[in-house]
């Protein structure tokens, strides 16, 4: 990648702009001097390196590595003077990583048609849709669009399973970075509320910004304190785009609505429900698997299950309106749109047994899940198999408990990116709120063998819901990412290992 080098003083000229410098600076030799690479990795550190310093188990050791392979100069909140560089001391280094990035990548947004996705639930799936339109749209001149989600990421030189809805602003600057290098054009991403209220899009300038829905989530001491700190997170993303579209359906619709008019760009509304929206789903029904619908005078197809998926349809055609894409081109890549590990239905041989495959990992998801499949699937029985993560949006123990425990026939517990807490406590503390409703229920911490003993129980007509893990590959145990088999791989060799034991 060719990139423009800069002085040690435009980057502080930036941070002292926005007002984020706590001491003076070091001097001006220091500051003339070329950056060539901004790291918080000792690893990769080399000549002309500025380092920073982050994470809540950073120890100065790293520091002093990074001087001894050739970093200048460091940023931190907190100056070490075991190490004798100099600092550039800030008021919050999460603020701070941002301008840095961009300045180290030259703006890269700027230069490229970012659309950024936010949400309770559907961002995987609104992403996709809008990945399958522009890449019909793009396909003729032999270019892809570029993706930055929760399933994976591609930017036209790296491509990779994902597991941060959001990269930090270093990893994401330089995504952007090689989208614009490699001509790509367009990059649709999902925009978390994480990612918004520690800064790590600050600076990414949006071609369109996109409000799917709000509901209770990520409401933890190491998230967000409380539903209001969520929501006005989540809002924050009008304030860096020119186009704004909001779901007339979603609860706190007036709010999200004002939000967007605020930032002074375009306004599209899109909805199921009100006709008053610029873009209004008529007509919605089945057509065997398919889901079709109108806007307009023009008629749609979804050959992805879930009634659900109107909505984050509705939510891509309000984009693609926006910024000009065809209508045919919308028509086809929705016609197309497949998204890993997002309900996905797999049956064995007589369709006795049907398992979908789905991320929904929320209290809003859950419900959009089940309403959906008690309409589609009204006379199975259900068995729902997840569980929840460590140490964040603990909430969900109680709200995932309780929607699975009022739909479900039998819910099986287990491990879901437990990180450093016990998969068992975890599925103990669910279990209470599982059973509070009624439902029976069964803990298994191994994930497989949860999802086998779901299968090989089922006796009659039965859906199974196998949610939190879609497609991905690895589970957290500790601090590290372990490999293991997809949902999807275990659904389908235990769906095979059903018929063969069946008399």
């Amino acid at each position: 990648m060719q990139l423009e080098y800069f002085s040690l003083k435009c980057y502080c000229e930036d941070l002292e702009r926005s007002g984020l410098l706590a001491a003076p600076l070091p001097p001006a030799g220091v500051l003339e001097r070329r950056v060539e690479l901004v790291s918080y990795n000792s690893r990769e550190v080399r000549e002309g390196t500025l380092f920073i310093c982050k994470g809540a188990h950073f120890k100065w050791e790293y520091l002093a590595d990074a001087g001894a392979k050739g970093a200048f100069a460091y940023v931190s909140e907190t100056a070490y003077p075991q190490v004798d560089l100099p600092c550039i001391l800030v008021k919050d280094i999460r603020a701070v990583l941002a301008p840095l990035a961009v300045r180290y990548y030259n703006h890269p947004s700027e230069k490229l048609k970012v659309i950024g996705i936010t949400g309770t639930k559907g961002k995987s799936s609104t992403t996709y849709y809008l990945k399958y339109i522009l890449d019909e749209y793009l396909g003729t001149r032999g270019k892809r669009c570029g993706v930055i989600s929760s399933i994976d990421t591609y930017d036209g030189v790296e491509e990779f399973e994902s597991h941060l809805t959001t990269p930090e602003p270093l990893e994401l600057q330089r995504h952007f970075a090689h989208a614009y290098e490699q001509g790509l054009e367009y990059v649709v991403m999902e925009v978390s509320s994480q990612a918004l209220k520690y800064h790590r899009t600050l600076h990414t300038r949006f071609a369109a910004a996109a409000f799917l829905n709000i509901g209770s989530d990520h409401i933890s001491p190491a998230e967000h304190p409380d539903f209001e700190d969520y929501f006005h997170s989540k809002l924050k993303i009008f304030a860096q785009t020119g186009l704004c579209c909001v779901n007339l359906d979603c609860d706190h619709a007036p709010e999200v609505l004002e939000a967007a008019r605020a930032s002074g760009g375009r306004v599209i509304t899109f909805s199921r429900r009100d006709a008053s929206a610029e873009v209004y789903a008529a007509g919605i029904r089945k057509e065997g698997a398919d889901i079709c619908f109108r806007v307009g005078e023009g008629d749609y197809r979804l050959t992805m299950p879930g009634l659900f998926n109107v909505e984050n349809a509705l939510c891509a055609m309000a984009v693609c309106r926006g910024l000009g894409i065809p209508e045919q081109c919308v028509a086809q890549g929705l016609m197309k749109a497949r998204v890993p590990g997002r309900m996905e239905v797999y049956s064995n041989r007589d369709g006795e047994v049907i398992a979908i495959v789905d991320y929904a990992h929320n209290r809003l998801s859950f419900e959009t899940l089940f309403d959906s499949v008690k309409r589609e699937y009204p006379d199975r029985r259900i068995v729902t198999v997840f569980g929840c993560p460590g140490k964040k949006a603990f909430d969900r123990r109680r709200d995932l408990g309780e929607v699975s425990g009022r739909y479900s026939d039998l819910v099986v517990l287990t491990e879901e990116d437990s990180g450093e807490e016990d998969t068992l406590s975890i599925c103990r503390e669910i279990a209470v709120h599982v059973e509070a409703r009624g439902c029976p229920f069964r803990i298994e911490p191994n994930r497989g063998e949860a999802i086998r003993q779901a299968v090989l129980s089922c006796d009659g007509p039965t859906v199974i819901l196998i949610t939190g893990k879609g497609a991905e590959t690895r589970q957290k145990r500790g601090l590290e990412y372990i490999d293991t088999p997809s949902d999807v791989e275990y659904a389908r060799a235990f769906l095979n290992e059903y018929d063969a034991v069946r008399p």
